[in-house]
C-alpha cells in the first residue's frame, strides 16, 4: 500500500452540519474556515457577496482574514500576487469585466508559481453591458496558466474551494486556481448542502502554511529576485516547466479528491459522467446547465434512448483522456457552449473536446456545438431535449447537418423596429439666453450672473421621466439641477454605476440627448478620445456643428477609484471636459460596498459593525485636491441643497470646458437606501453635512480657492454629529467617543486648511 492510500484508508469521515445557503456562501464559508491570510478584493455582481459576507463574519470575530478593498480588480490582484510572495495564503472573487481588468495579473502569478485560490463567479463580458451569467469570462482563463475547477452547485463551490488550496499549494504543482461557477445561478440559488461543522477538520485537511523558503519575499535573511525578464531560449524553459506542473497537476487532483472523499464522502472526480456506461449520445455541458440536463437523460432512458451528460469538474489542465475513454462508445456528442470563439466555428469546449478525440483514430464520434444561455438566459430542460434531439438526428443520419450555430436566437421583426418614444431635443431648446459670464481680466476669474431660479425652471430636462432611482435618490435630481446652468447640446457620458443603470436598459433611454456607457475605469478616457476626435474633425471641416457642444463625463458609486487614474490622465492632459461626480459615498450600484469616498467609521456591506471592528477603518479621499493638483483651471464641490450655487457653479464648468481644458465637480448625493436615511430628508441631510463642514462648499479657480458658502459667518454651523444621527449607517458613531472624535477631528482639519487656502491666493 503506498503513501497517499494508506493516509485515504485511515481518514475518517469529519462531523457536518447542513445548512441552506447560495454558492456565494458557500465559498466565504470555506474561505474562513480556511483563515486565509489576505483577500484583496473589488465589488462586482454577482460575485460581491463573497467579499460582504466575509466582512460580516469578520466583524463578529469569526476569522482573521485581512479583507483590502482594492481600487479596482487591477488593483485587487495586485494585492493578492504581493500577498503570495509574502508566503501568505490568499483568495479573492470577481466577474466578468472585473476579472478582464486583472487578466494582466494572472500569467504574472502562473508564471511565477505563486499558489492563490480566485472564485470566478462568471458573467457576461461586456458590451453590451450584461451582469448575468455566461462563461465568456471564463473561457478569458484559459490561457492564463492558472488551474480551473468548475462547480455545478453550491454544494461543490464549498468543497471545491477547499480542495482548491491543497492542489494550489502542492509542492509538486505549485499554481493559483480558479473555481468558476455560474453567476446567479449557482451564486445566488440557495441549496440544501453539508459543511463541516469544526473549521479544525478544514485546516487540518489543506495543512499549515507551506514554511517560508525560497518563495519567500518578505525574508530579508534571504533575498531573493522575483519576475527578471527572460530571453527567448529561458522563457521557453519556464513555459515548458509551466506546462509539465499543469500535466502533473491533472495527477496530483485526483489523489487529493480521493483524500477529500474519504473526509467527506462527496467525490469530484475530473469528469461527472452521468449515464455514460453505455451512452450513444451525449451532452457535453459546464457547471449548472449539466444539472438541468439529468432529467432529460432519464426521459430518454425510459424510452429506451442510451443518452448520458459528461460535465467536467477540471477543465485545467483538460482533461483529454477522460473524455476520449468517456466517448468511445458516443456516436454523437452535443457540447453545450455558453460563449462563442468568434470566428472559430464553435466555442473553446468544442475545439478541446474535438482535438482529444483526434488523437484517438477509431473515434467517430460526432461532435456538434451551439451557443447558449447567453447573458444569463435560462436553460430549461425543453431546451436540453432540444439539444438531444440534435444530437440523435446527426447520430441517425451519419453526419451533423448544422456542426455549430446559435441555439434559442430570435430574428428581428420589423413590425417590432425600435422608434424614439420622444423627439430628440438639441441646440436652441437648452439655450435660456439668461444666464451671463463675464470673464473678470483683473482676476482671472469668471463672474456669473444668473435670472431668478424659477425662470430656469422653463428650459426643459435633459432627462424624460421614467427613469428606476431609488425614492429620494439625489443623484438624478442633481445632475439635472446642474444641467440649468447648462447651456445648449451637450455629450454625456455615465460611467457604471446606480445612474447609468436606472436611465438606459435597453430597448429604454432616459437621455434625450447623445449618451454613452462605458466601464468605471474607461470613462474618463473614452471622452477624452471623443472631445479630441471632436475638434479635430472640426478643425478638418469634416463635421459642421455649433461650437456650443458641451462633454460631460458623469461618475459615482466609487468611480472615482477604479477610474481615477485615467481621470488623472485626463486632467494633466487638459482636455475640454466636464468630469462630474455624484458623491454618494459607496458602491451603491452594487449594494453599498466601502468606497474611499467612505467616511471614517461609516457602515456599509464591507465595514460592518460589530465587536471586532468599528466601519470604514481610514478617512475619506478628498478628491476635489487631488484634481486641483493636476492645475486644471476650475475644480468645485456642489450640493443640491444649495441650488444657486451649484448652478451658478455649472455655468463656470462649461465656460471653462469650452475655452480652457478640464472641469472637475463633486456633488454630494443622498443615498436613503444604503445611508438609511428617511426619503424626504435629503435636503435637511445634504444642507447638514455643508452646515456641520463635513462637505464645504468652495472652488479652485486657477489654483485660487474661494469658499462659497461659509456656515461660520453666517452664524449656521453646526457639530457633524448633527448630520451623523440623521442616517442609520452612522448610529454606532454616536456611541463611540473616541471614533467620534477622530471623525470630528479630520472634518475640522480639513476645514480649518480650506480656509487657510480661501485666505491666501499662494496656498
Amino acid at each position: 500500500m503506498s503513501i497517499t492510500e494508506e493516509k485515504i484508508t485511515n481518514r475518517t469521515l469529519a462531523e457536518q452540519t447542513t445548512a441552506f445557503e447560495s454558492g456565494n456562501e458557500a465559498a466565504a464559508m470555506a474561505a474562513a474556515q480556511i483563515n486565509y491570510h489576505v483577500m484583496g478584493y473589488f465589488p462586482i455582481t454577482p460575485s460581491t457577496e463573497i467579499a460582504q459576507i466575509l466582512d460580516q463574519k469578520k466583524a463578529q470575530g469569526l476569522h482573521d482574514i485581512k479583507l483590502i478593498a482594492a481600487d479596482g480588480e487591477h488593483g485587487s490582484a495586485g494585492i493578492c500576487y504581493g500577498a503570495a510572495l509574502s508566503g501568505a495564503r490568499v483568495v479573492n472573487a470577481t466577474s466578468a469585466n472585473g476579472f478582464m481588468y486583472m487578466i494582466e495579473q494572472l500569467p504574472v502569478q502562473s508564471g511565477t508559481r505563486f499558489p492563490m485560490v480566485l472564485n470566478l463567479v462568471t458573467r457576461a463580458i461586456s458590451g453590451p453591458l450584461d451582469i448575468r451569467g455566461d462563461h465568456s469570462d471564463l473561457y478569458y482563463a484559459l490561457n492564463t496558466g492558472w488551474l480551473i475547477l468548475t462547480a455545478s452547485t453550491p454544494q461543490a463551490a464549498y468543497d471545491m474551494n477547499i480542495m482548491a488550496l491543497k492542489w494550489s499549494e502542492h509542492p509538486e504543482v505549485r499554481l493559483p486556481v480558479i473555481v468558476a461557477y455560474d453567476g446567479f445561478f449557482t451564486s445566488h440559488q440557495k441549496r440544501r448542502l453539508s459543511y463541516f461543522k469544526d473549521a479544525k477538520a478544514v485546516r487540518a485537511f489543506v495543512g499549515e502554511t507551506p514554511p517560508a523558503g525560497f518563495d519567500n519575499v518578505a525574508d530579508p535573511s534571504q533575498p531573493i529576485t522575483v519576475g527578471a525578464h527572460m530571453n527567448g531560449d529561458d522563457l521557453l524553459n519556464n513555459h515548458y516547466q509551466l506546462h509539465l506542473a499543469h500535466e502533473r497537476a491533472g495527477e496530483i487532483y485526483q489523489q487529493i479528491a480521493a483524500e477529500y472523499k474519504a473526509l467527506s464522502g462527496r467525490e469530484y472526480k475530473v469528469l461527472d459522467l452521468y449515464q455514460m456506461e453505455d451512452a450513444e449520445v451525449a451532452l457535453f455541458l459546464l457547471n449548472s446547465a449539466a444539472e438541468t440536463a439529468k432529467a432529460i437523460v432519464d426521459k430518454l432512458r425510459a424510452q429506451g434512448i442510451k443518452a448520458g451528460i459528461i460535465r467536467p469538474n477540471v477543465i485545467r489542465p483538460f482533461p483529454a483522456e477522460e473524455i476520449r475513454d468517456a466517448l468511445q462508445g458516443v456516436k454523437a456528442l452535443l457540447v453545450g457552449e455558453r460563449a462563442d470563439s468568434y470566428g472559430g466555428r464553435g466555442g473553446n469546449m468544442t475545439h478541446e473536446v474535438r482535438s482529444a478525440l483526434k488523437l484517438d483514430p477509431a473515434n467517430q464520434t460526432i461532435v456538434l456545438s451551439r451557443v447558449f444561455g447567453l447573458g444569463g438566459k435560462d436553460f430549461y430542460p425543453d431546451e436540453a431535449e432540444a439539444f438531444f434531439e440534435l444530437a440523435i438526428e446527426a447520430m441517425n443520419q451519419g453526419e451533423a447537418a448544422v456542426p455549430f450555430d446559435y441555439f434559442g436566437q430570435a430574428a428581428g421583426d420589423p413590425v417590432h423596429e425600435l422608434r424614439p418614444l420622444l423627439t430628440p431635443q438639441h441646440g436652441d431648446a437648452f439655450n435660456s439666453g439668461l444666464i451671463q459670464i463675464t470673464p473678470d481680466e483683473a482676476t482671472g476669474k469668471l463672474k456669473v450672473k444668473l435670472p431668478p431660479l424659477r425662470s430656469l425652471t422653463a428650459k426643459p430636462k435633459r432627462l424624460a421621466p421614467g427613469h428606476g432611482a431609488c425614492p429620494g435618490c439625489s443623484a438624478i435630481s442633481s445632475l439635472e439641477l446642474f444641467y440649468k446652468g447648462i447651456e445648449g447640446d451637450v455629450v454625456t457620458l455615465f460611467q457604471t454605476g446606480c445612474s447609468y443603470v436606472v436611465t438606459a436598459g435597453y430597448p429604454y433611454t432616459s437621455h434625450k440627448q447623445t449618451f454613452i456607457h462605458n466601464l468605471f475605469q474607461n470613462g474618463a478616457a473614452t471622452v477624452a478620445g471623443v472631445v479630441e476626435a471632436f475638434w479635430e474633425r472640426k478643425r478638418r471641416g469634416e463635421i459642421d456643428v455649433s461650437d456650443n457642444v458641451t462633454f460631460i463625463m458623469v461618475t459615482g458609486d466609487g468611480g472615482m477609484d477604479i477610474g481615477m487614474g485615467p481621470a488623472i490622465g485626463s486632467a494633466l492632459r487638459n482636455h475640454k471636459m466636464i468630469i462630474l461626480e455624484y458623491d454618494n459615498e459607496g458602491y451603491m450600484n452594487t449594494g453599498s460596498q466601502l468606497s474611499y469616498s467612505t467616511p471614517l467609521g461609516h457602515q456599509t456591506s464591507t465595514s460592518g459593525v460589530g465587536k471586532a471592528q468599528k466601519g470604514k477603518a481610514f478617512h475619506h479621499k478628498d478628491t476635489p485636491q487631488i484634481m486641483a493638483a493636476t492645475n486644471i483651471p476650475y475644480v468645485f464641490t456642489g450640493a443640491e441643497a444649495f441650488p444657486q450655487d451649484l448652478i451658478t457653479k455649472a455655468a463656470k464648468a462649461q465656460w471653462y470646458a469650452q475655452h480652457e481644458g478640464l472641469v472637475y465637480g463633486k456633488v454630494l448625493s443622498t443615498c436613503p437606501l444604503n445611508w438609511r436615511s428617511e426619503d424626504q430628508l435629503g435636503t435637511k441631510i445634504l444642507q447638514t453635512a455643508v452646515d456641520s463642514c463635513f462637505f464645504p462648499l468652495y472652488e479652485i479657480e486657477h489654483g485660487v480657492t474661494n469658499i462659497t458658502y461659509n456656515p461660520e459667518a453666517k452664524n449656521k454651523r453646526v457639530s457633524p454629529q448633527e448630520w451623523l444621527k440623521l442616517m442609520g449607517k452612522t448610529k454606532h458613531m454616536l456611541k463611540d467617543d473616541e471614533l467620534l472624535d477622530v471623525f470630528e477631528e479630520e472634518v475640522n482639519r480639513r476645514w480649518e486648511r480650506l480656509k487657510l487656502k480661501h485666505e491666501s491666493p499662494l496656498l
